[in-house]
C-alpha cells in the first residue's frame, strides 16, 4: 500500500500515512488533531539491472543538470 508524506501547517509536523492510491487526495488530520494539513511531494527512485545487459550502457556519459543527455 502507498505512504503518503504530509506536513501540518499548524504545528510543523511532518507524519506519513498509509492508504490505497485511490484515497490519495483525501486530506489527513495530523496525530496532533489539527486539519490543517498538506500533502508533500515525494520522490521515488528505482535502481537496478534492467534487459539482462552486462557492463557498457548505451546511455551518453555525462552529468549536468539532467544527466548529460542535452549536453549542459
Amino acid at each position: 500500500m502507498p505512504r503518503y508524506e504530509f506536513r501540518c501547517r499548524a504545528c510543523g509536523a511532518t507524519f506519513e500515512v498509509n492508504r490505497p492510491m485511490a484515497r490519495a487526495g483525501e486530506p489527513a488530520p495530523c496525530p496532533q488533531g489539527h486539519a490543517d494539513t498538506v500533502k508533500l511531494l515525494s520522490t521515488v527512485a528505482v535502481t537496478g539491472r534492467g534487459g539482462g545487459r552486462s557492463g557498457a550502457s548505451s546511455a551518453p556519459a555525462g552529468g549536468g543538470c539532467c544527466g548529460g543527455g542535452c549536453g549542459c
